[in-house]
């Protein structure tokens, strides 16, 4: 049975004990730490930005999967190459030329990421499939952690499935929002290679046990 890398998302960590917790993410079965970007314009929420961005990247021993929630990410694609970025996702809605922003990303030696909202039909992808190394479905609306799963995710997965293997992409799926271990299995079924956790994980009694859980 398919296994899912799991992506704890640092955005619900201990920001007082926030190298305790990058610590117990690299010993975990975890394959990323998950580190969500935003500005405050493109979702209505400020995360963290470079500093922070530094600091996990400092004690992290595992590959950081940095997911820009922002306007005009191009501005900043050099500095996370710099900050360590292994996968650098920008979200379909804030890209004019999301071709050529795929290709800076891939230049500057990271795997890139497009990420799209719930509402943003999944076809749209279809002309540059083939250039992106990861597809991150939001099964939730962006900006805030704890919300409620979005049912038609599962039939997004699949059809993102279906134009990968149609257009022979090595393009993984990754899901972020409401993931737990009540569905991971599901998503891992309908197609999805990465699954992000943020409060599921780090709310938990036992995160390490959590994030082996939802690895399946």
């Amino acid at each position: 049975m398919k296994k899912a890398s799991i992506a704890p998302s640092l955005l619900a960590a201990d920001f007082g004990n926030l190298q305790r917790d990058v610590e117990m993410v690299n010993a975990s079965e975890a394959t990323y730490h998950h580190i969500d970007v935003m500005d405050g314009v493109f979702v209505p929420n400020i995360s963290y930005g470079m500093p922070v961005v530094k600091a996990i990247q400092k004690h992290a021993t595992i590959p950081l999967d940095v997911h820009l929630m922002i306007v005009d990410p191009d501005r900043y694609l050099e500095e996370f190459a710099k900050l360590g970025a292994h996968i650098l996702t920008v979200h379909y809605e804030a890209c004019t030329h999301l071709h050529r922003t795929i290709q800076a990303i891939k230049a500057l030696g990271m795997k890139a990421g497009v990420a799209l909202n719930p509402h943003t039909n999944v076809s749209l992808l279809e002309d540059i499939i083939q250039d992106i190394d990861v597809v991150l479905i939001m099964s939730v609306n962006p900006g805030f952690g704890g919300q409620s799963f979005i049912e038609n995710t599962y039939d997004k997965i699949k059809a993102v499935k279906a134009m990968i293997t149609r257009k022979n992409s090595s393009a993984l799926i990754e899901i972020d929002g409401g993931v737990t271990t009540a569905n991971s299995q599901k998503l891992v079924d309908a197609g999805a290679d990465i699954l992000v956790a943020g409060s599921f994980v780090f709310k938990s009694e036992d995160p390490t046990t959590t994030i082996k859980d939802l690895k399946g």
